[in-house]
């Protein structure tokens, strides 16, 4: 006697035949596959997007990447390599249900819905540099209200979405989600490019290369209330106060903090407004050699 599997979803699945459908209107591997091929059309014109096969940062043990397909050695019954690229094997392994491979193997986020006019490469860094080291971004040369932005591993990637997926910026609600892609590839030599690819990955900017940092401990989604810490003793309550008024929106709160006057709460009209301002003014020269750090605080005032 033989077992017959007609579904893969969560009662049932034959590893053998991904190609099986969920059984509950779920696209089935070929409709998934179809679906990937759009992105690719969108994103992947020559020279922008590349996928290096051999692992890499975020790429869990166990997992390997070929060229030609992918292998699951950790899954029991593991599948066989199947003759497609690997980012589409992520996304299909994804839809077949494989716990934790298509988010494991990925720290790049597409971002949509931007407004083409204001972003610009170093504001995606900035804001995403919160939930993790961003690497490199991408906007793209053709659609430009669309980026790429490739985090130091999928860790990091997985906290980006979750913090600022249908965030406010410039005006338009952000959509963040996985890319297929593995990594963001720079422009050729003599390729037009505009200055829409950056390559952040030795910025001093970074929050998080320093091993136990205190930053992971502060990591909180957008909000109204932001976090400024390295303020010289010169700068006074008025000079933050008139200087995130003049660049971003309106001030509606301010208190330094009683035991160090190097940190201080200043609370924004809105969260939009606030993260404009984390964008405009993170890293400001202060004087003194003080650079002002801004984070999204979990506090109110």
């Amino acid at each position: 006697t033989s077992l017959n599997v007609k579904y893969n979803n969560d009662k049932s699945r034959d590893y053998t035949r991904p190609d099986l459908p969920s059984g509950d209107s779920q696209p089935t591997l070929d409709q998934t596959m179809a679906a990937f091929g759009k992105e690719v059309s969108l994103l992947g014109a020559p020279g922008i997007i590349s996928s290096p096969y051999g692992g890499g940062t975020g790429f869990p043990p166990g997992i390997a990447f070929q060229q030609a397909g992918f292998s699951v050695p950790g899954v029991h019954g593991a599948l066989a390599p199947l003759g497609m690229q690997s980012a589409a094997a992520a996304a299909a392994a994804s839809r077949m249900g494989i716990p934790g491979f298509a988010s494991a193997a990925n720290a790049v986020l597409l971002v949509s819905n931007l407004n083409p006019e204001r972003v610009t490469p170093q504001c995606l860094f900035i804001l995403f540099g919160v939930y993790g080291d961003v690497q490199r971004v991408k906007i793209l040369f053709n659609k430009k209200e669309n980026a790429l932005v490739q985090m130091f591993d999928c860790t990091q990637a997985q906290l980006a979405m979750s913090h600022l997926n249908g965030q406010r910026l410039h005006g338009k609600a952000m959509r963040v989600t996985m890319s297929k892609h593995q990594t963001v590839q720079l422009p050729r030599e003599g390729q037009e490019d505009q200055g829409l690819t950056k390559d952040y990955s030795s910025s001093p900017l970074h929050r998080f290369k320093k091993p136990g940092s205190k930053n992971f401990q502060n990591i909180f989604p957008p909000s109204a209330t932001l976090h400024l810490s390295n303020i010289p003793p010169s700068v006074t309550e008025e000079d933050l106060k008139m200087l995130f008024s003049t660049t971003t929106g309106m001030v509606k709160a301010f208190k330094f903090f009683q035991k160090d006057r190097k940190m201080a709460l200043i609370q924004m009209s809105s969260v939009e407004e606030a993260i404009q301002a984390l964008i405009d003014l993170h890293n400001h020269d202060l004087g003194e050699n003080h650079h002002l750090r801004v984070s999204f605080s979990k506090s109110t005032i």
